[in-house]
Parts: structure tokens; sequence; C-alpha cells
């Protein structure tokens, strides 16, 4: 029997919605792992009425797989995925006449998504990225060829674990090099407009209003550009991911604008964010443990569980919401239908059930079904992609140097949504 709502502690609800909380690393897993233990489902209230919607954290492993892999009482819609302040909500309807901003896979459900989802599938399996595998590895070349003429010491993340994602994505959509550093800033105001160093606000605190106007205008921004590109490529198709869209077809019909828009954004922005996150999380870890990159250096099968690892590691997807559609038990807690839900991927992969020693970085865990990548119908449609860029990278760079250590303190971005490093200062020692 459900028991009456377990109502998360302001100062623990505090934490669960302020970006600062997720760059201050240690200290969120500790109200995580807190939480997990005494209220693995609980409900999140505002402080001021109004604020936001309440909401259920979710925060076991289980119950976020659970969740993930349910789709039809689980939903994407009809509420916003992402967490979003009332404010922001309402100018979104009012802007767009959705909750969110920009509505792309990750927003639709059923039977919207497979058929939009299955229009790239293919395109990202891992037979046809083999075909572009020579490409991928001239860009990592390029990369490490920069960051050993920026050494010995340099920021990993503005060398390395920032630009070569994006070029790769950017070859794959059929974005110039040219417009590259547009599509970083668009990206940064996008995903990390709570942070003002990523963002460009140059401000140290931003209200909803103020982080909701700038994300609109990245949108806008993004909508143009991509808008002018499906032309030029349903004039000129070519061999990219831009034409594929540009000239997808579903139930007989061509994209609506606004869902083309959000095609392409998604690809430009998830396809390469999240995986510079996991790369710098990665590059932390073996900088951090010379004994580690020593056997990765001497044995290359390793390679495939690094990778792996840094992708739960670091979680850079690190969280979605959820709209329940019945009403349905779980952790002891009657979830009503129409409720919403966060489901937390930094406090499922550091589920201790799931993961030994979870804030250990190990290279030779085994099994690591990490949730990074969600699960079921909407799990990453970049996952092979991801894998294959961070192994190319990590193949060429060992060959390249001796050894790395950490030349400052890393730091990490201000965001509830996607995360990570920003800043990783190394020295490496060149080959």
């Amino acid at each position: 029997m459900a028991s009456a709502p377990v109502i998360l502690p302001t100062d623990l609800a505090k934490r669960v919605i302020d970006p600062h909380a997720y760059a201050q690393w240690d200290g969120l897993l500790d109200a995580f792992d807190y939480i997990r233990e005494t209220s693995p489902v609980a409900k999140v209230v505002p402080e001021i009425e109004g604020l936001f919607e309440p909401f259920w954290f979710i925060s076991r492993y289980d119950d976020v797989m659970r969740i993930s892999k349910d789709n039809a009482t689980f939903l994407n819609n009809p509420k916003p995925v992402v967490f979003s302040f009332n404010q922001a909500i309402e100018f979104s309807r009012a802007a767009t006449g959705s909750n969110m901003l920009v509505d792309s896979l990750v927003v639709f459900d059923a039977p919207i998504h497979p058929k939009y989802r299955k229009l790239t599938q293919e395109w990202f399996m891992p037979r046809n990225l083999k075909q572009i595998e020579g490409e991928i590895r001239a860009l990592a070349h390029r990369t490490i060829d920069a960051m050993i003429d920026a050494g010995p010491q340099l920021d990993f993340v503005e060398q390395v674990a920032g630009p070569y994602p994006l070029r790769v994505v950017m070859q794959i959509l059929g974005v110039p090099p040219e417009d590259e550093p547009r599509m970083q800033m668009l990206t940064q105001q996008l995903f990390g407009g709570q942070d003002k160093d990523l963002s460009g606000s140059g401000m140290d605190q931003m209200s909803p209003d103020q982080v909701v106007q700038l994300v609109a205008g990245a949108v806008k921004n993004f909508e143009d550009y991509f808008a002018d590109m499906a032309e030029q490529r349903r004039a000129n198709p070519t061999d990219d991911v831009a034409s594929v869209i540009a000239n997808a077809m579903v139930d007989g019909e061509p994209l609506p604008p606004r869902d083309m828009a959000g095609y392409y954004i998604i690809v430009a922005t998830a396809g390469h964010d999240t995986t510079s996150a996991s790369t710098a999380g990665a590059m932390q870890a073996l900088a951090q443990d010379p004994e580690q990159f020593a056997r990765l250096k001497a044995d290359r099968s390793l390679l495939p569980g690094i990778v792996e690892e840094a992708i739960r590691w670091t979680s850079p997807v690190q969280h979605f919401m959820r709209t329940a559609a019945q009403d349905v038990e779980m952790g002891g807690q009657l979830i009503k239908a129409g409720d919403w839900m966060m489901i937390n991927y930094v406090a499922a992969n550091h589920d201790p059930a799931q993961f030994d020693d979870p804030r250990r970085f190990d290279a030779s865990r085994s099994p690591n079904r990490h949730l990074a990548f969600g699960a079921g119908a909407h799990q990453c449609l970049g996952l092979h992609l991801a894998r294959l860029e961070m192994r190319i990278l990590f193949e060429v760079l060992l060959d390249r140097i001796e050894g790395i250590e950490l030349a400052g303190e890393p730091s990490r971005a201000t965001s509830t949504f996607v995360g990570g490093l920003k800043s990783l200062p190394v020295r490496i020692t060149p080959a």
C-alpha cells in the first residue's frame, strides 16, 4: 500500500534543481546517496508557490531503468522533457505553442517518435559508421597534432574534448568548417545557458527569465541556419545527414518546419556536447591515475572499458523528465496519472546496488549497464558514434604521448541538464 507522499527536505530539493550544485560534483553525489538511501522516490515541491510544478525525484538505478523502458506508462509528453521553471514554460508556449522551445526526438512519444527516429537510425548504426571511420581518424590525428603543438601545458577541454566531437558531428551533418564556431557557441548557449563561462553572458547569476531569453535566441539562430541548409539540400541533395532530414517523408508528407528544425538541432548539439564531456572525463581519470594510463598504453584491449566507464562516470545527460500516463506505485509511493517525474541519470549511474564503489573510475568494470545513453525506445541515437569517436581519439592520443598529469583544478559546468568538465588543465609528455 502506497504511503503518504514523501516530500524532499528543502535543502536537498534545492540541490536537485540548482545548476550550481551540479558543478560541485562530490557534494552532489553525497546528496544523491542520501536521497537514494532514505527516500528514493520523493516529491520535490517549490519553496515559492508557482515557481515550478512539483515533481517526483527518482534516484535508484532499477526505478530509472523501469521508467526508461516503459514508454506507455511514462511519457515524454505532454509536459516538458527537461526540468523547467513555470516562467520558462509559459514563455515557450507563448513563443511556439509548445512546452519546449525545441521539439526534437526526445520530446515525441509513439506513434510519432519511432517514425522520426527511423529516418536516420540506419545512418548511425555501426555498419554505416565504418564507412566514415577513416575520416574520423584523420580528424583525430589533426586534433592531437594541434594538442601537441599547444603543449606541454594546455586545457584539454578547450584544445581536444570540445573541438574534436564538434568537428566529427558537423562533418556528418554537412556543416562547413567555417560555421563550426557558430555551432559551438549556439550549443553552449542552448545547454550551457546556466553557466556564465559557457553562455558568454558574463553574469554570475541569471534569473529563469534571463536563461530562457538566452536559450530562445540560440534556438532562433539555429532554426534560421538549418532552414537555409534544408532548402539547399532539397535543391542539391548530398550523402550527409542534413540531406536525409531535408528530404525525409513521414506518412507521405515532409517533416513540418518546426519538427525538421528540432531534428537538425538535436543532431547538431547532443551529437557533440555529450561526447565532449565523456572524453574530458576519461582524460581526467587517466591524468589522476598514472598506473591506469600506463596499463592502457601497454594494452589497447582495455580501451572499450575506458570509454564505457567514462560515459557512466560523467553521465553527461544528467536528467530527463517523464509524465505518468496512469497511476503507478514505485518505491512505496503512489505516482498519479499526470504527475511529473525526474529520472536522474547521475544518481542512477552512482547507485551502489548496481555499481560497486560507483565513484571509482574502473576501466575493468563488468558488467557496466549504465544509463548514460538512456534505455528503451528513447535510447541515444548516437551511442555507437560516441563510442567510435572516443575509441579512435584515444588510440591516436596514446600513440603520441608518453604521459599526462593534471596541471590545475578541473572545473565543471553549471547546468542541471547537460553537464561535464568545462576546463581540464593538463601537462602532457609527448612520445
